[in-house]
């Protein structure tokens, strides 16, 4: 087990609770990270908070099925529990101390104070955005170099129904590929100008850490950086409008004066990047300029736009179905490492990590949950997601298998799906066979 995070701690004890001897190591405190301050294991470098504990938000759901596998992440979490409303918010000291107490003190787990440069077979790979030089050499050459990034440029995700269809238009560019499969909306002169002046005077986010000042690269600039290079930088770049005919234009109507791309991310049409967007501006401000695009005024946002530092391997095209090397199946990865993005997410794949390598070892087939749940709808996006287009992706309701028969009133949708969710987790913690923790239905309930 190579990494010391929360990852790799769920996937230490998922194993060690099964019986296997695990050897875990961690490079802090001989070798520290730009972010890291002690040498505990499951140490926050970030926030405080796990997010919504409620079952009708995706992380909340997550959570819930976290628990049913027996998550020792969460156990801690809720130890070390501080106020913070809806979201399970902690004491960093006292949660680390506490993964770290029960991780080091099982008697199947060896932790080795020792920085890994080679990679482990049998093994599970957990070391996250600040995986180190020399390790995260080892692996672009096990896994073509191609398929490792350093740093991830994210564009937003919107749903679709939350989207005023009526303001967009369906079209490919030059009518190439099926000849309308982007969604298309189309501004005016004054709605372009509005919109360049709010992406130049919107807040953006500015990094904590020296490692995640990440150098721009032209070739995937923010949003709003671009927006301050020029007034026409946008419109000449991403937002051009050439080669995109809206068949509903009268032959009186001026052209677009500048377009916003979305590109479907997901088979079911639930999720919709917007295309060339990837951006630093603070949550607030993303919600309020992008709803400024046309169709997009109500707009539920699946994910941010971000970019930092965030080392991470192009699982679809390197990694099979379970997160191994396609050349190897029992060495597998866990975490940030792998394309999730957030504490729970990189929580929740070392679980099944530790769970998958454990049947491996004992000669049985590795299983993933349904995509009808958040943690197996996880694994089937880092897994069959566009290679060319991939980036980290958070725990969101999008990704979710569509209900049989469409819901149309959004908050029934949502406890349908929360309640199918719950039960397929439920199957499939019976068939790998954790038994249910007596506490875990009052914990979910909160």
């Amino acid at each position: 087990m190579v990494g010391g995070g929360l990852a790799g701690s769920e996937a230490a004890w998922a194993l060690a609770e099964r019986g296997v001897a695990v050897t875990l190591y961690e490079m802090r405190p001989v070798r520290m990270t730009a972010a890291h301050q002690t040498d505990r294991l499951a140490e926050l470098v970030c926030s405080n908070s796990f997010k919504s504990v409620e079952l009708t938000n995706a992380h909340g759901l997550l959570k819930a099925e976290m628990r049913r596998l027996g998550s020792i992440v969460l156990e801690a979490a809720d130890a070390a529990r501080v106020p913070g409303g809806a979201a399970l918010a902690v004491d960093r000291v006292a949660f680390a101390q506490g993964v770290h107490d029960r991780v080091t003190r099982h008697p199947h787990i060896t932790v080795v104070r020792q920085e890994a440069t080679q990679l482990p077979c049998p093994g599970v790979v957990a070391t996250g955005p600040l995986t180190s030089d020399a390790l995260a050499a080892a692996i672009a050459r096990r896994l073509d170099a191609a398929s490792l990034a350093f740093f991830d440029a994210i564009a937003p995700i919107v749903a679709a129904d939350s989207l005023d269809h009526e303001q967009l238009f369906r079209a490919s560019r030059y009518g190439k590929g099926g000849g309308d499969d982007y969604l298309n909306a189309p501004l005016t002169e004054q709605q372009y100008d509005a919109f360049v002046t709010a992406l130049r005077t919107g807040e953006q986010y500015q990094p904590h850490h020296e490692f995640d000042r990440t150098p721009y690269f032209e070739g995937c600039l923010p949003v709003e950086e671009m927006a301050a290079r020029g007034r026409d930088v946008l419109r000449f770049g991403p937002m051009k409008p050439v080669g995109l005919s809206d068949p509903r234009r009268k032959p009186e109507d001026k052209e677009p004066f500048a377009v916003v791309q979305l590109r479907q991310e997901d088979r079911a049409g639930q999720m919709w990047n917007l295309v060339g967007f990837q951006t630093r501006l603070k949550i607030p401000d993303q919600q309020r300029v992008f709803r400024m695009i046309p169709g997009l005024g109500a707009a539920e946002f699946l994910r941010f736009g971000s970019i930092h530092r965030n080392a991470y391997v192009n699982s679809p095209r390197a990694l099979t179905a379970h997160l191994s090397a396609k050349d190897d199946p029992l060495l597998l990865f866990a975490g940030q490492l792998t394309g999730v993005e957030g504490y729970t997410e990189s929580a929740a794949t070392g679980i099944l990590a530790g769970i998958n390598l454990a049947r491996l070892l004992a000669a049985e087939q590795p299983l993933l949950p349904p995509p009808t749940t958040i943690l197996g709808a996880l694994y089937r996006y880092v897994h069959s997601a566009d290679p060319d287009h991939f980036q980290p992706m958070n725990a969101n309701f999008g990704l979710l298998e569509p209900l049989e028969r469409p819901v149309k009133d959004k908050q029934k949708k949502k406890e349908m799906l929360v309640e199918r969710a719950l039960a397929d987790i439920e199957r499939f913690a019976e068939r790998i066979g954790v038994q249910k923790n007596a506490e875990c239905g009052v914990r979910n309930a909160e």
